[in-house]
């Protein structure tokens, strides 16, 4: 029996980032589509070039890139109302996009015919024939998004089932059914979309939100009914209470249905991912996320215990490692030597389960950890670490003796200035530099005095930089994380620093910086 085929189309980057509190800088978008083509999502939306500059210039870099699995997806509308398609800019903009699949969205509900659009039905139809069959003339793989498809289809199906069609007819290679609202239950989207599915010949996709918790539910329900794609969000970003989730929906499909979705190889990555796009978002992880969560497989009850130490499975629905779980028993934590040991892999370092280094690094993991370090999108701050206890520490390329930061302020505009002292073997290096802020000055001074010793570190720039207070309550005397990302123009790297004190912080993270592109691959 063939195994079923689901595409998985990811719009965290679009979609996900108009939740509440998410902002992605251009480098953070380049970074998560970049892990998820790795990790082999079918399509990548990166946003809508027609809204932002930061957005257009993703499309530019992503044009220039090579991507393994993913076709990267330009997002828009149909044509207005009373513009032709080739005069319309913003559907121009779609295709200087220049990505290999365009998705658009046109209105299926009658209600936003009327009131939103303010056009005859007839009207709408034409919009969305015009928009598809041009993109379509000009190469490119189109997604149309159907929304409130089921809000339609519920106040009037003629209709509904005729956007659909006209959609079709125009040549759309999927038609893709969204609970914009995010009202329905899983019997009324399997309901419409097998309608859809029985009367469509093209594929079907579908777009859940989650207002009432079935973000998921109606994307496998759907799934089950007909639709063969699915979009998402990784760990269920949207807009209000968010989208479908993908790190749910991807096991789902691969543990529970037996279909395929993304490599089975990929889903032992799969709480990295999560953890890295959280990080990366520069929110807390949700511990009880389903699947991928701290706390999805931790067992506290002694009854529970007891079972699971003779028979796993007996508590748990899967093995944890099989998405990059780890158990956790509360009262004696026994995780996180399967992710270390993932992780190394992928660092390019061998270790062995039962090798005392591996031990030795899962133990230091752990106690960092606690200390509030985080290394899933630092993961040259953990190849140090790793490096350090295989070597069993060896001697340092350089070492910081000394610094200091100042401000100095002029009427209403400031200047900072950092000094630096590095000592590389009997060498001392003594530098100053100005900067636009502390942590600008102090990258400065120290790459300066490094590249006396070291000059392919002038090739190195900081491309972000971010800050999370770990505890609230403490007010200003609360531990802070700060994570920065470098780049050589080859290569991107992620380090990290915890301290109480901003300052040591990000000098921690700009030293690991420094470090790890002095080191060979």
């Amino acid at each position: 029996m063939k195994t079923r085929k689901v595409e998985i189309y990811d719009t965290t980057l679009r979609d996900g980032a108009q939740a509440e509190g998410i902002n992605f800088s251009l480098a953070d978008k380049l970074r998560i589509a970049e892990r998820l083509d790795q990790f082999g999502v079918h399509f990548i939306e990166g946003g809508w070039p027609g809204s932002n500059p930061k957005d257009l210039e993703f499309f530019r870099q992503a044009a220039r890139r090579r991507w393994r699995s993913a076709r990267i997806a330009a997002f828009g509308f149909t044509r207005r109302k009373g513009v032709a398609v080739e005069d319309d800019s913003q559907v121009q903009m779609l295709l200087d996009a220049e990505s290999p699949a365009v998705t658009v969205v046109g209105k299926t509900w009658l209600l936003h015919v009327h009131e939103v659009l303010r056009v005859k039905p007839d009207e709408n139809l034409a919009m969305i024939a015009d928009t598809i069959r041009y993109l379509k003339d000009h190469g490119r793989f189109v997604v149309y998004d159907a929304e409130h498809a089921f809000d339609g289809f519920k106040d009037a199906p003629d209709y509904a089932l005729a956007t659909w069609q006209a959609a079709e007819k125009a040549g759309a290679d999927v038609v893709c059914l969204c609970d914009t609202n995010g009202g329905c239950l899983p019997s009324e989207v399997a309901r419409i979309t097998a309608f859809a599915h029985g009367r469509l010949n093209t594929r079907i996709g579908i777009h859940t939100h989650n207002d009432c918790g079935f973000g998921v539910a109606n994307g496998i329900a759907a799934l089950e009914s007909g639709a063969s794609q699915i979009q998402g969000t990784i760990n269920g970003y949207g807009e209000r209470t968010g989208n479908c989730n993908l790190t749910s929906v991807m096991p789902t499909l691969q543990f529970k249905l037996g279909w395929k979705g993304v490599p089975a190889k990929s889903l032992p990555k799969l709480k990295e991912l999560s953890e890295f796009v959280d990080e990366i978002a520069n929110v807390r992880h949700d511990p009880r996320q389903p699947w991928v969560g701290q706390t999805a497989f931790a067992h506290k009850g002694g009854i529970h215990v007891h079972a699971i130490e003779r028979v796993a499975r007996s508590y748990e629905h899967i093995q944890p490692e099989a998405i990059g779980n780890t158990r956790r028993v509360l009262v004696s934590d026994m995780s996180g030597r399967t992710n270390i040991l993932l992780k190394a892999q992928e660092l390019g370092f061998r270790l062995a389960a039962d090798a005392p280094e591996t031990r030795a690094i899962t133990a230091r993991v752990k106690e960092l950890e606690a200390q509030g370090f985080e290394y899933e999108a630092a993961e040259a701050s953990l190849a140090l670490l790793i490096r350090g206890i295989l070597d069993h520490n060896p001697e340092l390329l350089f070492t910081v003796e000394d610094y200091h930061v100042s401000m100095r302020g002029h009427g209403t505009t400031s200047t900072c200035e950092a000094t630096v002292k590095v000592r590389v073997g009997k060498t001392v290096h003594h530098t100053v530099a100005d900067g636009d802020g502390p942590v600008n000055a102090l990258d400065g001074a120290l790459r300066s005095a490094l590249a006396k010793s070291f000059p392919k570190l002038k090739a190195i720039r900081l491309t972000d930089y971010k800050v999370r207070i770990l505890d609230g309550v403490a007010g200003t005397g609360a531990k802070t994380r700060v994570l920065i990302q470098s780049t050589d123009g080859r290569r991107e790297w992620g380090t990290v620093g915890v301290s109480e004190n901003i300052i040591t912080a990000s000098l921690q993270a700009l030293v690991d910086s420094m470090e790890y592109a002095l080191l060979k691959r």
